[in-house]
């Protein structure tokens, strides 16, 4: 009896720690929650509530607690900072310093870093913001969590977007493609770095065998065995890197024009803020420059998104090509010239691809055939079908012949300084791009003289 009793007060003492674990994550969840929904009141209350449960409970370490603490701290800081109130904020800050310190987590330490950054780039102290996310950029990437520090830069970039900052965005871009460059070749130098470590092995194993044969007879038999098995992994092999050296070719063309844009990407940021300063002083919706600053913010973190998603697998559907053509096609009727003929070459059949791109593309190509096409006109949209994995949709005009000079330029993003408000330029990149992701390209027809055609060509 007693055996019983004394099971059953232990397995209480067991139950207490973890419900009143669970009341505190409740704690602070509603706090957050609150929070969220601008109850800031009620969020206080919580996260006193919650500090007085956490300094109670005897079960946490003084490191778990420091950790514990440090959660509601950000909680008001990031309160602070919605209510408009950076010296308050900045009071959180220096206790969450402590507070981290205290917990000894690296994890904790390192999100302190992110919300030092987050609140110096709210409150515009670029200078301090930047150290303090070079700081932590540092860390990261001393520990070689990549990702980590990928994750970031998208926030940051995300954040700049929401809250309409255009200079945020563009400085965050410019960082992001530098950072990339670097981690990129840190990345090669790690795995190259691996890759020496195994051959170093492998020729130390080697030599040890060799080593031994002088004396094991018998082991001559076993590396036969082991050379018919080396033979046939190194057929393998050449198999392989034949397989490697075709995608490779294939993929050369990608890689190439991905090199480009990153490297104009960074001389056109250097250059931009000189057109975002007078805008930004005006900051009304009504406003052009505002407009095409948020419209080029868009851009960049649709770019962004499309140079970062690379071997994400698209969602393809069937489409019935004659609706969806005459669909698109209706769409620029009000917007083209007196006595312009729309016409479409498209037959009764259905194709498997990524609507939503080539909706967009389309679109884009068949709007600026519009914009360009004189009165008395022509615009067609054809669909060619050039093998069994192989389409094309191809939208042609009789408006202005592009000059060859520009149609190596046309398709790369940022090849020059414009004004903003008579558009960015990004339009046919970002159409370039989706057809790349596609498996497939987005080219000017050199041989159509009687105005300009455009060829959308497709990999099922």
């Amino acid at each position: 009896m007693k055996r019983h009793i004394l099971f059953l007060i232990l397995l209480l003492c067991a139950c207490i720690p973890a419900s009143s674990q669970q009341k505190n994550d409740q704690l602070w969840q509603r706090a957050e929650s609150e929070a969220a929904a601008g109850k800031y009141k009620e969020a206080f209350e919580h996260l006193r509530d919650f500090e007085h449960a956490i300094s109670a409970n005897p079960n946490l370490s003084d490191n778990a607690k420091a950790a514990a603490r440090y959660k509601a701290m950000r909680t008001r800081m990031n309160m602070y900072i919605r209510m408009h109130r950076p010296q308050n904020a900045l009071e959180q800050i220096e206790k969450m310093e402590q507070l981290a310190k205290a917990s000894a987590d690296v994890s904790v330490q390192n999100d302190l870093l992110y919300n030092k950054a987050i609140f110096y780039y709210t409150v515009g102290q670029t200078d301090k913001g930047n150290a303090v996310f070079k700081e932590m950029t540092t860390k990261l990437t001393a520990s070689k969590d990549y990702g980590k520090v990928d994750e970031v830069y998208k926030t940051l970039i995300e954040n700049g977007r929401k809250s309409g900052s255009a200079s945020m965005v563009a400085q965050a871009y410019s960082g992001y493609i530098a950072w990339k460059d670097s981690a990129n070749a840190m990345k090669v130098a790690d795995e190259t770095n691996a890759l020496k470590q195994q051959i170093q092995a492998g020729e130390q194993s080697i030599a040890e065998k060799d080593s031994s044969l002088a004396s094991r007879l018998h082991i001559i038999y076993a590396l036969c065995t082991l050379l018919a098995i080396l033979v046939a992994a190194l057929v393998a092999c050449a198999l392989l890197l034949i397989r490697f050296v075709y995608l490779t070719r294939k993929q050369k063309k990608t890689i190439r024009v991905l090199n480009e844009n990153i490297a104009l990407k960074a001389k056109f940021t250097s250059n931009i803020s000189a057109q975002l300063t007078p805008a930004l002083q005006k900051l009304s919706g009504n406003q052009p420059e505002v407009k095409a600053l948020l419209d080029f913010s868009n851009h960049i973190q649709t770019l962004s998104q499309l140079e970062t998603s690379t071997g994400e697998t698209l969602e393809k559907e069937e489409i019935a090509l004659h609706d969806f053509s005459e669909k698109l096609m209706d769409k620029i009727k009000d917007k083209v010239r007196s006595g312009v003929v729309l016409s479409t070459e498209v037959p009764k059949m259905t194709a498997t691809f990524n609507k939503d791109m080539v909706t967009h593309i389309l679109n884009h190509l068949l709007m600026g055939a519009a914009e360009h096409t004189p009165e008395g006109g022509h615009i067609r949209l054809e669909f060619k079908k050039r093998s069994v994995h192989k389409f094309q949709f191809i939208v042609s005009n009789t408006g202005p012949v592009i000059p060859e000079e520009m149609r190596e330029n046309i398709f790369k993003p940022f090849v020059e300084v414009k004004d903003l408000t008579t558009g960015d330029g990004l339009g046919l990149p970002i159409c370039q791009q989706m057809a790349m992701k596609m498996d497939g390209e987005l080219h000017i027809d050199p041989e159509f003289t009687k105005g300009t055609r455009f060829v959308l060509s497709i990999n099922a």
